[in-house]
């Protein structure tokens, strides 16, 4: 039984009944204009005619058999007649209008150019009437077509699979019209009924067993020819279509198939045209298809290596991408196009991922053929370039990059992400993270040094930065909510707390976050590469000038911009950057001749003692959340590398009598608490007892045990408590206020910092005196030299200032390395001539309070006396 398609027939030899039912049937459902018998006179068609046939499904020997009398043209064999239709006026032998009638009746005086007017306006009307005629059997065919599919018995699978893609073959050989859209043919549909067909087959299957309609689309290049016509776009629309099911086809099936070149080759191919012009129509297709590549990329990563191209001729590619980039910025203006986009290069690669030698490229394709052309330079004299023109002398790209590599997939989603639309720019950025991630080392140094992947990252940083209004109210950048940087989407009229710059101001810390997270996520050699170029390209070639000027308004808000960056990087590698910027890679001890080795390093201390309270105040904060993220070289850079030799201790040799250590943890020769004439006021009820403090806290770990010879912790803090009278104290009268509040807290803090402090394996114990090199001088660091003299004068600053200062030492206190607790902790440690400590400051203080007090308490005796009398 034969069943007759829209398009053309199977093959069948029986040529007159569907299901039983007469040819002329279904002939006239399709061609209404078929009617009665005619004489055995075999009547023409004419090419319009047989061109609305064809587009009704009839090929153009059916259409002829239409024509033609049946039975072989004998003698009174009936036969099927089509009338014969007027032809349109643009078509060849078309009637021309007949004599112009002479002059009559007043009804017939019509001149002969109103007559021709009518005539026009008649020819336009038919031609309109037409074209809705021909839209009508379109619909209908379509119809009709799904109907016999659906009565018809089931067929073969491949059967069913080579037909539907030679009836979208037999479109291109027989159709006339390629102006029609692809809506309006059955192209979606044939294409939707090979991929249910693959699909259905592969279910059927076995896991991994390639089926023979799958054999059948590798074997005879079904995607090639795909790509072909998607790329010609013809019909209009085409290249949609194609999009659409390379993206189903990858996504739906479950075995690998981009291992075959059959089919990665095509794919390699589609993904040059993605993103060659912003805001098309089928930038949505282009993006899913090139997300699903990259999904399939990150199941099995080996795969990538298809992708990567190794360029042929690098110099003369150079000039053509130059050409092609310079037309799309003729059509973009607002895009900036920075010149390493220009590596973005094409090759012919093996399916193993080798350059093709060119004695060894077979003869093109016709696919192949046509893209080579279309990259060729249009005019010959166009290659008559020099070097010059190229400035490929004067790139320092061109004489470093070795094997030349290309990573178009990554291209491609780079131009994506500048596209006006935002979805399309957030899967775009979306892809580029699954692509960073790959743990292939091949593709992450292409990723890095072919492709514009770093320029894109710090180039709209430094453009959104600068796009930042000159002056922010530090509190609105550091309250202005948490950023996403895939759901950055604000509205002014709905926001409540809005201020000038808040939309600038999100976009920046926005595209930040993504930068951040890519670095996050990225394979350790690409990551690498994209933190040194953010700290090059954008802290330090933007952001430092901002930080280093004079104007007070300026200081201010870049200072609470780097604040609110160090607070948001969670990325180790950007962070590291981050810390190498701020304060410098040096490691040695600092002297007091060489403070200004790292001049951002230097002005950010010299701001922490600034004029103006707010720098400062912003400043000490900066340092304090610098302080707490997860990097051994911040400590070690402020104040650690000052304290590793210990020469803050006034070295004596001990007798032998004296070596023991004392069981309250003293040196021989240290003064007890109670015997210092300083303490004492000191009271048990301003004092904390040892079993206190030691039921608190932290156990005794492995990792830090207890240290014999270590003043005890409760002396320690009741010799803190004990250095301001209680008559002093702002907490005395109020209860519930003492230090005594804050322990919980406090050892809350340390515990984490212990947890953040144990990979970086520091001593339990200092280092011992005979390995340090006591004879050097001493000098405490730029950082605690600012820092104790802000403490010095707490009686003299603003109360928010002493608020900062105190926090910012308090968290120096907290980590747990033997040197640190030793010099700013330790009340007993014999401090060597012309050194101070965090004790010895507060002393100081505490000693000037003290005096004040007595002053301003003398002074209330002496009036009441003088009031007296």
């Amino acid at each position: 039984m034969r069943t007759i398609s829209i398009l053309g027939t199977k093959n069948s030899s029986e040529t007159g009944k569907i299901h039983g039912a007469p040819s002329p049937f279904i002939l006239a459902l399709q061609a209404p204009q078929l009617a009665r018998t005619t004489p055995p006179a075999q009547p023409s068609l004419s090419p319009h005619c047989l061109s609305l046939l064809r587009r009704g499904g009839i090929s153009g020997r059916a259409a002829e058999r239409v024509a033609a009398p049946a039975g072989g043209g004998g003698a009174g064999a009936p036969a099927v007649s089509v009338p014969r239709c007027r032809r349109p006026p643009s078509e060849k032998g078309s009637e021309e209008p007949g004599p112009v009638p002479a002059a009559g009746p007043p009804h017939a005086a019509l001149t002969l150019e109103r007559r021709r007017r009518i005539e026009e306006l008649s020819r336009a009307s038919r031609q309109r009437l037409l074209q809705s005629r021909d839209r009508m059997f379109s619909k209908f065919t379509s119809i009709l077509q799904h109907a016999v599919e659906a009565l018809a018995p089931s067929l073969p699978l491949q059967e069913d699979f080579v037909y539907h893609w030679k009836a979208i073959t037999h479109y291109y050989i027989e159709t006339s019209d390629d102006k029609a859209p692809v809506t309006d043919t059955n192209i979606p549909s044939h294409l939707d009924q090979m991929l249910d067909i693959l699909v259905q087959e592969e279910n059927e299957r076995e896991s991994g067993e390639t089926g023979p309609c799958m054999e059948y689309l590798l074997h005879h290049k079904i995607l090639e020819t795909l790509y072909t016509l998607g790329k010609a776009d013809c019909p209009p629309g085409m290249k949609q279509q194609v999009l659409a099911f390379y993206t189903k086809l990858l996504g739906r099936i479950q075995q690998p198939l981009l291992p075959h070149i059959n089919v990665h080759r095509p794919v390699q191919k589609l993904i040059r045209l993605c993103g060659e012009v912003l805001a098309t129509p089928t930038e949505n297709e282009e993006i899913q298809f090139l997300c699903i590549v990259c999904a399939k990329l990150k199941q099995d990563p080996y795969l990538v290596n298809f992708f990567l191209e190794v360029i042929q001729d690098p110099v003369l590619h150079h000039y053509r991408r130059q050409n092609k980039l310079k037309a799309m910025a003729s059509k973009e203006s607002t895009n900036v196009i920075t010149e390493d986009m220009l590596k973005c290069q094409e090759s012919l690669v093996t399916d193993t991922g080798q350059p093709i030698q060119p004695e060894e490229i077979p003869g093109a394709a016709g696919a192949e053929q046509m893209e080579k052309e279309d990259d060729l330079p249009h005019q010959g004299d166009d290659l008559s370039f020099s070097l010059d023109e190229l400035n490929v002398a004067s790139s320092p790209e061109s004489s470093t990059v070795g094997p030349n590599q290309d990573y178009n997939l990554v291209n491609s989603l780079l131009n994506l992400t500048k596209s006006p639309d935002g979805r399309i720019a957030v899967k775009a950025c979306e892809g580029l993270m699954l692509l960073v991630s790959l743990p292939e080392p091949a593709a992450a140094k292409c990723l890095t040094q072919s492709t514009s992947l770093c320029e894109l990252l710090t180039d709209r940083l430094a453009t959104l930065y600068k796009a930042l209004p000159q002056s922010l109210d530090p509190l609105d950048i550091e309250t202005v909510e948490a950023i996403n940087w895939g759901l950055d989407s604000y509205s002014h009229k709905e926001d409540a707390s809005a201020f000038p710059g808040k939309r600038a101001l999100i976009s920046f810390l926005s595209w930040f976050d993504y930068c951040d997270q890519l670095i996050k996520e990225a394979q350790k050699t690409a990551a690498v590469a994209m933190a040194k170029a953010v700290r090059e390209r954008f802290f330090v070639d933007v952001m430092e000038p901002q930080l280093m000027q004079t104007s007070e308004i300026g200081i201010l808000t870049s200072t609470a911009l780097l604040h609110r960056i160090v607070r948001q990087v969670t990325s180790d590698v950007l962070l590291q950057e981050v810390v190498y910027f701020i304060l410098g890679e040096h490691r040695e001890p600092e002297t007091s001749t060489d403070i200004n080795r790292h001049p951002l390093r230097h002005r950010l201390i010299e701001h922490c003692d600034h004029i103006s309270d707010e720098i400062s105040i912003m400043t000490l904060r900066m340092f304090e959340h610098l302080l707490q993220k997860p990097n051994e070289h911040i400590l070690y850079n402020l104040v650690l590398r000052n304290l590793e030799e210990r020469n803050y201790i006034e070295y004596k040799p001990l007798c032998q009598e004296d070596k023991d250590v004392v069981e309250n943890g003293q040196i021989a020769g240290a003064i007890d608490l109670e015997e210092d004439p300083l303490f004492t006021d000191l009271s048990p009820d301003n004092t904390l007892s040892a079993q206190e403090w030691l039921s608190a806290s932290p156990p005794v770990s492995p990792e830090h045990p207890k240290n014999d010879g270590k003043t005890e912790v409760h002396k320690i803090v009741n010799s803190f408590l004990c250095l301001v009278p209680d008559e002093a104290k702002s907490s005395y009268h109020v209860e519930g206020t003492g230090y005594d509040t804050y322990l919980r807290d406090a050892h809350r803090q340390f515990r984490d910092y212990c947890v953040i402090c144990l990979r970086w394996e520091w001593p339990g114990s200092p280092r011992s005196l005979e390995k340090c090199n006591l004879e050097a001088s001493f000098f405490e660091g730029h950082f605690l030299k600012v820092l104790f003299e802000r403490m010095g004068r707490i009686l003299d600053q603003p109360y928010d200032v002493n608020l900062q200062v105190t926090s910012v030492l308090s968290k120096l206190s907290l980590f747990p390395h033997p040197h640190i607790h030793e010099y700013l902790l330790d009340p007993y440690v014999n401090l060597a001539s012309g050194c101070r400590s965090l004790f010895s400051v507060i002393v100081r203080v505490s000693i000037h309070t003290v005096n004040i007090y007595i002053r301003l308490y003398s002074s209330d005796i002496f009036s009441n006396f003088v009031m007296n009398i």
